[in-house]
């Protein structure tokens, strides 16, 4: 195995010398090849093995009772509708002079305020029905209300384009929010930052800053007015249904958009978030919605909602209300999407049958008394 001095040693390569072209086409035919292998995994021909477990399981379920194929074609039980008592009117407040177009529940539960369209605040006594207050300030009607469980504030937005914030300690106005091009119709409190969202024809939802004044975020992306606003302390911690038939969730942080719900063909004008669980309904006047989230699942469309929709509210015992702009009220039961009361609301004496329409509503901290705010 030595080379000696007479051997001649070649300089040639242990491979033949191959062009550009030649190379290109050898790497060519091994990206064919891959894709061809690629394909045949995708589409397996029906080997024995394959049959035989596709018949043997056949073989199974036919053995199986009715019941269980009828499941596991399914993949679900349909949940039965949980007893709720019925509801029954206790009290009528009068006082406004205009629509009640707002309502909100102290924390302490011992008073709610509602705002309307004669541009007053009203304070009331929830065990009694009287009147305790009245806060003047807005110059049209009064859209959204909310009670800080934090501060002693009360919030309040109009379709003066102001959102002002009530120190309910001396009774004053203590900061604007400026910044909506339109009237604002919607508003909801941040339950763990010291945040405010609200929304309105403008199209948009704007973050506030309750100390700084400071805008945080503008939530823009809907085509239509911001209807209505829902905040929670987990993500999605904004979602806003709007006149443009769509529901949005929306990443806080990033003051962006995690994803839109579009199974609504109208107007989104109310939303409410369940107490305990991770979800929230939504309505229009084609549908009540339920969805989970935080990706925004469709859960079930609630059983027997027709007409316009103005508000909802959802009780910890798993009651969903929703209050119609024809002066008709449904509850549900939340689970089962089963509606187990319909009724009307009848007209103050003195009003028009056609003033009975239902704009807002929420329930008091315990979830035993349901307040709704009426066109009478």
């Amino acid at each position: 195995g030595l080379i000696t001095a007479g051997d001649e040693i070649s300089s040639a390569p242990p491979y033949p010398l191959t062009t550009v072209e030649d190379e290109v086409q050898r790497v060519m035919d091994g990206l064919a090849g891959r894709q061809l292998k690629a394909r045949a995994k995708k589409h397996k021909a029906p080997t024995r093995e394959l049959v035989r477990a596709a018949a043997e399981k056949q073989r199974v379920e036919d053995a199986a009772p009715a019941g269980q194929q009828a499941v596991r074609k399914l993949n679900y039980e349909p949940v039965r509708p949980t007893w709720h008592a019925p509801w029954k009117l206790m009290r009528v407040i009068s006082g406004h002079i205009g629509w009640v177009r707002a309502l909100a529940v102290e924390p302490g539960n011992r008073w709610f305020a509602s705002g309307s369209v004669d541009r007053t605040i009203k304070i009331w006594d929830l065990a009694s029905g009287t009147l305790r207050l009245t806060l003047t300030g807005h110059v049209s009607p009064v859209r959204g209300l909310a009670v800080s469980a934090r501060h002693p504030y009360l919030f309040s937005c109009g379709e003066d384009k102001q959102v002002k914030c009530w120190d309910l300690e001396t009774n004053k106005v203590v900061q604007q929010y400026h910044g909506h091009l339109s009237g604002v119709y919607a508003l909801a409190l941040h339950p763990t930052l010291d945040v405010l969202v609200t929304g309105g024809r403008d199209s948009v939802a704007r973050v506030w800053d309750m100390r700084t004044k400071q805008q945080i975020h503008v939530l823009a992306g809907h085509r239509g007015t911001v209807a209505s606003i829902a905040c929670q302390d987990a993500d999605p911690q904004v979602i806003t249904g709007s006149m443009d038939s769509t529901v949005r969730l929306w990443d806080l942080a990033a003051g962006k958009s995690m994803a839109t719900l579009t199974h609504h063909k109208k107007a989104v004008r109310a939303l409410a978030l369940h107490p305990s669980e991770f979800g929230f309904a939504s309505a229009s006047s084609d549908s009540i919605r339920q969805w989970r989230c935080p990706r925004g699942d469709f859960v079930q469309a609630f059983e027997g909602a027709s007409g316009i929709v103005n508000t909802l509210a959802v009780n910890s015992d798993g009651v969903a209300f929703a209050g119609g702009d024809d002066g008709t009220m449904r509850f549900w039961d939340w689970r089962s999407a089963h509606c187990f009361q319909q009724t009307e609301t009848i007209a103050q004496p003195g009003s028009l049958d056609s003033e009975a329409g239902v704009f807002c509503s929420t329930f008091d901290r315990t979830g035993f008394r349901l307040i709704t705010g009426e066109a009478d």
